[in-house]
């Protein structure tokens, strides 16, 4: 099974020259001849061009997954799960990346996570050989790649991230349990300031009048035998520019919380809401075994969004969150939500026909969770909520949902049959799985990167009007498959002085770079 990462945001605020093209006829062209499978165009104002540079092999699955640069040393280091080490590469050449080394991690625990670079520092999140104990961070020398400091995070540190002037380093520590969910530690985000060399971890203890109100407005919090503080998975973090703020996703939870970063304390939680499959924006397929690709809106199905990226941006002054609609279930020895339409008991007055739609080629293969759809109480679901909802979003801060992709995703990519929920064998799943999310400033523009992980390829929009995005492209370089992590080296950092987009792919162990001008 494929595990999460993060993706990282950079905001780039240097001007570049403005070069006009028609996107609808634009091919991207790919190292050796090849072709990216398909570009897909809305509109050609914002005129971005996208060219393939050069990949580097990592070495098989698992060998990259979520990469940073260090403008000082031009080195690009990624987490490297296959072999347990952050790899060091150097980019000086941008056309011919080598490898120089790795970074065992070994001394500190038994896999890397993620990593993030602030001016000459590489930050390591790492966890512990008990999966279920204490993380660590490493903070390493980009140019001597030696060990500068190491502090304790929380339990599973998955993503890392320094805030905009680097006085922060914040760590969100998913705490998964055992898979015998007999051990479940705390979720937690561990806050590190750099300038006081002070470390201090962030818990999710909420009172049940607390809970009970947060559960009102769609928080869930289902964990066999948990409390909540135990029950949250803290994913990803965003950090705001002020350095004062986090938005952390608590991706199981289906919310996303508001970290007081200079106090380091929980502000709030925001829960998330579902969205609803029987609206004709939202059709989706939902099975893997009617052989054929089609859309349609289903009655009383609903998703859960169970975001994995979360990013920001700022337009007009008013700060927005991005999130990645990946969605996520809890499937443990110890404890499972998961069950196939056609494995439940439907009420046959809310659905007359339950036999007929059970069937494996109507909503039958669907996963849904069993935890939410029973309104009364009777042994049959009266809903059903499925996870992820196949999409990105954009909210305000106030977890307003401000725009949704809809099945946008979707129809782009089922021009590619082999390429659509990996060649329909997701359908009945989640779909797409979009996973990753970067965005980038151009002269005025705000371009989003969405890495698709069940699908491959990464697509770009212009959300300059976050509430009325564009789509421009279907970036697809062959070869490459479930992209996990992406960030953007602006243009006065670059090996090439073009910001180069740059995406980590889990599965074929490849690193991609893209000339974006």
């Amino acid at each position: 099974m494929l595990s999460n990462y993060d993706a990282l945001d950079i905001t780039i605020n240097k001007s570049m020259t403005r070069i006009v093209f028609a996107v609808v006829s634009f091919v991207l062209v790919i190292g050796c001849a090849k072709k990216s499978p398909s570009v897909y165009s809305k509109d050609n104002s914002t005129a971005i061009e996208v060219s393939y540079i050069s990949t580097i092999d990592g070495g098989g699955q698992n060998a990259v997954e979520i990469s940073d640069y260090c403008a000082k040393t031009k080195r690009l280091f990624t987490a490297s799960t296959l072999h347990q080490s952050v790899l060091v590469f150097d980019l000086s050449d941008i056309k011919k990346p080598k490898k120089i080394t790795e970074i065992d991690i070994s001394p500190y625990g038994v896999n890397v996570n993620s990593v993030a670079v602030f001016e000459g520092n590489v930050a390591m999140a790492i966890e512990n050989t008990n999966k279920q104990a204490t993380g660590f961070i490493a903070i390493y020398d980009t140019k001597t790649l030696k060990e500068k400091k190491v502090f304790e995070a929380g339990a599973l540190p998955d993503m890392i991230a320094y805030s905009s002037k680097g006085n922060y380093l914040l760590s969100a520590n998913e705490g998964e349990p055992n898979e015998d969910y007999t051990v479940d530690p705390k979720g937690s985000v561990t806050i590190y300031n750099t300038k006081a060399n002070t470390h201090t971890n962030v818990e999710f203890d909420l009172s049940d009048n607390e809970l009970d109100g947060f559960k009102q407005k769609g928080l869930r919090s289902f964990g066999k035998n948990a409390s909540f503080s135990q029950d949250v998975e803290p994913e990803y973090l965003t950090i705001s520019e002020d350095e004062k703020t986090a938005w952390v996703v608590l991706q199981e939870n289906n919310a996303i919380a508001e970290i007081d970063v200079v106090n380091a304390k929980l502000n709030k939680i925001l829960p998330l809401g579902f969205k609803d499959f029987s609206i004709e924006k939202n059709k989706l397929d939902v099975s893997d075994k009617d052989g054929k690709i089609q859309l349609n809106t289903w009655g009383n199905l609903k998703a859960l969004y169970l975001p994995d990226a979360i990013t920001k941006i700022k337009v007009d002054g008013i700060t927005y969150l991005i999130t990645a609609n990946e969605g996520d279930s809890r499937d443990y020895l110890g404890f499972s939500e998961e069950a196939r339409v056609s494995e439940i008991k439907l009420d046959t007055v809310v659905f007359p026909n339950a036999k007929e739609i059970q069937r494996d080629e109507q909503l039958g293969r669907l996963k849904i969770t069993k935890t939410l759809g029973d309104i009364d109480n009777d042994g049959d679901y009266d809903e059903l909520y499925a996870f992820g909802a196949r999409s990105f979003s954009i909210w305000d801060t106030a977890g307003n949902l401000v725009y949704d992709s809809g099945n946008e995703v979707a129809k782009l990519t089922m021009k590619n049959s082999k390429a659509f929920n990996q060649n329909d064998s997701r359908s009945d799943d989640k779909g797409s799985e979009p996973e990753a999310l970067a965005t980038i400033k151009i002269k005025g523009k705000t371009i989003l990167f969405v890495g698709l992980e069940r699908t491959n390829g990464v697509l770009m929009y212009d959300i300059s009007n976050p509430k009325q995005p564009v789509s421009l492209e279907w970036i697809n370089h062959e070869g490459d498959i479930s992209p996990e992590g992406l960030f953007v080296i602006p243009a006065f950092e670059s090996p090439n002085n073009q910001n180069v987009l740059v995406v980590s792919n889990e599965y074929s162990g490849t690193i991609s770079l893209f000339e974006v001008k």
